[in-house]
């Protein structure tokens, strides 16, 4: 595939508790596995502190080298949510309250609980699309290509399923896996040569310890948008494997 046609993505994960180690990301796979059938390559993640000047600077950076981008975390109501800011200010439109977001969140309260902290949750620059929240109700939202999401993993899961509709299909990626009972550095070589014969795919290896079934070994996986090219690489790998007096263990993957 061209790769003037390819449909590529960024993550950014905004927040001090992911910088700290306080808390584990785990949303880059989530949008990552969203994405694979989609035919969209994740193609970078970066991760920023809760500050205006670098989610700004990091936002113009990715959605002008990428085809879409999905942010995490910051829009709650608390002083230090200060995404919907920081993007307004990205793509200089002023933040205001949605009505279908205020809605949504004064229905979800009692009568006098619906506070001006908790309205911090319906602000969206000027002119964005929400983004349901199942879970929660607080949306996300869009804004060009940018998708806003929030940063608690069971909520930012769902808020997904919204924004699947509105993404293009791709082409998606072909993987295959094999698993041999050889250390990286008796393949190496081999498979430097078969990745030079196979452009059109990407060859990793992925090394792991012994283990009660046997030997240290290597994983293989081979990926690409061409299926033949990827079966090509495949079958040179399994006989790789098979001259060096191994059996190979192979693996059907989807992405």
């Amino acid at each position: 595939m061209n790769e003037a046609h390819l449909i590529t993505a960024a993550v950014l994960v905004i927040g001090d508790e992911i910088l700290s180690g306080r808390t584990q990301d785990v949303n880059v796979a989530t949008i990552a596995r969203f994405l694979a059938p989609f035919g969209i390559d994740l193609a970078e993640a970066r991760f920023v502190p809760d500050v205006e000047a670098e989610i700004l600077a990091a936002v113009n950076a990715l959605r002008t080298r990428y085809s879409y981008v999905f942010t995490t975390g910051g829009i709650g109501p608390t002083h230090d949510d200060i995404t919907a800011d920081s993007i307004g200010a990205a793509f200089g439109l002023p933040v205001e309250h949605h009505p279908e977001a205020m809605a949504l969140l004064a229905a979800r309260y009692k009568p006098g609980d619906f506070n001006e902290r908790r309205q911090r949750m319906a602000r969206v620059p000027k002119g964005a699309s929400l983004i349901k929240n199942p879970v929660s109700v607080a949306p996300g939202f869009q804004i060009g290509n940018v998708f806003v999401l929030a940063g608690v993993p069971k909520i930012m899961a769902a808020m997904l399923e919204d924004i699947g509709p509105r993404l293009p299909q791709g082409v998606p990626v072909v993987a295959r896996s094999v698993t041999v009972r050889l250390v990286e550095g008796r393949v190496a070589e081999a498979l430097a040569a078969i990745q030079k014969s196979h452009p059109g795919v990407s060859i990793g290896s992925y090394p792991f310890f012994a283990d009660a079934e046997g030997p240290a070994g290597t994983t293989i996986v081979i990926r690409g948008r061409d299926g033949f090219e990827v079966e090509a690489a495949e079958r040179e790998i399994l006989d790789l494997a098979l001259s060096l007096g191994v059996q190979p263990e192979k693996v059907r993957e989807s992405r």
